[in-house]
C-alpha cells in the first residue's frame, strides 16, 4: 500500500508542474488556446480637408464665426511648421512710378510757373506714358542739398570770395526744419566737412574750414556725394528735390571714377547738378564742358561767370530755380525691370514758346 500511494503523490505533483509551466510559456502556433494578435500601429491623423460649399459643417462654422473670413493668401502663421514656430510671409508689390522734377523758362530764361498738364508733353523711352498720376508746381517740396568745393590748387587765388559766396547761398535757400545740406571739400579726396543739418551756421563753419592744395578729384567727390549721402536720404525721406551745387573748374586729374559713372550715379539717385566754373578767363575750357555735360544730363544747370562778383549772382540764380519748378509722376508704358536706361523727354507744346529743362533718363530697377 505504500508504494502506490508515493507514486500517486508523485504523479499529481508532475501534473502540477506541467500545468505552471504551461502558464508561463508561450503558447505554440497549434495550442487550443489561441494567441492574441499584436496591436496594429496607429493611423496617421488624416489632412484637414476644406468643408464643400453648402456642406453641414461649413454652415455651422459659419453660424459660430460670422465675422471670420479666409485670407486670400494663406501665411505661415496659418501653417505652423514642425516647430510650432509662427512665421510671417511678406508680400511686396512693386509700383512702377517714374516721379520727375523739370524746369520751364521762355525765351527769355525767366522761370514759367503757371503751366497745367496739357501744356506738357512727356515721352519715357520715345512712348507716351500709360498713366500720369501727379502733376503740380512745386515750390515747397524740401530740399536736400549738397555743396561741393574745389579746394584744390588750381581755383587757390578765388578760394575765399567763393566760400563767402557759398556761405550766403546756404543761408538763403535753407529753410529752418524744413531743408537741409551738406558741405563737402575736394582735392584729392573728398571730404565731408558738415553733414546734414539746417543749422546755417555749421554749415558755414565747414565751408571755412577747407584750405586750397593738392590735385582734384571732381568726379569721386560727385559720385560720392550721390551714392553715399544723397541716394540714402531718398530711400530714408519721403518726396524731397535733391540736388548739388558744385563750385569747380571742372579740371580732373585725381579720380577713380569716371565722368560716365558718375553722371550714372546722379541719374541713379535722381540728383539734379548745378555747378558755377570757377573760370573767369573768358574762354571756354575742357573744364567748363565737363561741368555742362553733367548739369545737363541730369536737368540742373551750369553757370559761367564772366567777373568774380557774377558768382553770387549765379547763387540768387540756382535759389530761383529751387523754387520754380515741376513735379511730375507718371506710369511708363510698356515697362520692363530690366535694369536698362529709359530716356526721358518732356516738351511744352508750345516749344516755340517755352524751354523745358530735366533729367535726360533714369535706370529701370533690376528683377
Amino acid at each position: 500500500m505504500m508504494l502506490p500511494m508515493k507514486l500517486t503523490v508523485l504523479m499529481a505533483c508532475a501534473v502540477l508542474c506541467v500545468a505552471a509551466t504551461a502558464q508561463e510559456l508561450p503558447a505554440a502556433p497549434s495550442a487550443s488556446r489561441p494567441q492574441a494578435a499584436p496591436a496594429p500601429p496607429p493611423k496617421p491623423a488624416p489632412a484637414a480637408q476644406p468643408n464643400p460649399p453648402g456642406s453641414a459643417q461649413q454652415n455651422s462654422d459659419a453660424a459660430r464665426k460670422p465675422d471670420m473670413q479666409k485670407p486670400d493668401v494663406q501665411t505661415a502663421a496659418d501653417s505652423p511648421d514642425s516647430s510650432g514656430t509662427d512665421q510671417v510671409t511678406t508680400i511686396v508689390t512693386t509700383v512702377n512710378e517714374v516721379p520727375v522734377v523739370f524746369t520751364v523758362t521762355d525765351r527769355h530764361g525767366h522761370y514759367v510757373r503757371d503751366l497745367k498738364s496739357s501744356d506738357i508733353q512727356i515721352l519715357d523711352d520715345n512712348k507716351p506714358p500709360q498713366k500720369i498720376s501727379t502733376f503740380r508746381a512745386e515750390t515747397d517740396m524740401p530740399v536736400r542739398l549738397g555743396l561741393l568745393i574745389d579746394a584744390s590748387n588750381s581755383i587757390r587765388e578765388r578760394f575765399t570770395f567763393e566760400q563767402e559766396a557759398a556761405i550766403e547761398f546756404l543761408s538763403q535757400v535753407l529753410r529752418p526744419r524744413f531743408d537741409q545740406a551738406f558741405v563737402l571739400g575736394f582735392d584729392t579726396t573728398p571730404e565731408i566737412a558738415q553733414d546734414f543739418t539746417d543749422d546755417t551756421e555749421k554749415l558755414a563753419k565747414g565751408v571755412r574750414s577747407f584750405r586750397p592744395g593738392g590735385g582734384t578729384a571732381l568726379y569721386d567727390a560727385v559720385y560720392l556725394a550721390c551714392h553715399d549721402k544723397l541716394m540714402k536720404a531718398a530711400k530714408n525721406e519721403g518726396a524731397v528735390r535733391r540736388a548739388i551745387v558744385i563750385i569747380s573748374d571742372g579740371e580732373d586729374n585725381q579720380s577713380r571714377y569716371t565722368r560716365a559713372d558718375t553722371i550714372s550715379m546722379a541719374q541713379r539717385a535722381e540728383v539734379m547738378i548745378y555747378a558755377i566754373s570757377t573760370n573767369i578767363s573768358g574762354q571756354s575750357s575742357k573744364g567748363d564742358q565737363v561741368l555742362k555735360e553733367m548739369a545737363d544730363q541730369t536737368g540742373g544747370r551750369a553757370f559761367f561767370p564772366f567777373k568774380l562778383q557774377d558768382v553770387a549772382a549765379h547763387f540768387t540764380d540756382i535759389e530761383k530755380e529751387l523754387r520754380s519748378q515741376y513735379f511730375i509722376s507718371y506710369r511708363p508704358a510698356d515697362f520692363v525691370a530690366d535694369g536698362r536706361f529709359r530716356t526721358i523727354q518732356i516738351m511744352a507744346s508750345d516749344s516755340k514758346k517755352y524751354r523745358v529743362r530735366a533729367r535726360k533718363g533714369y535706370f529701370a530697377p533690376r528683377p
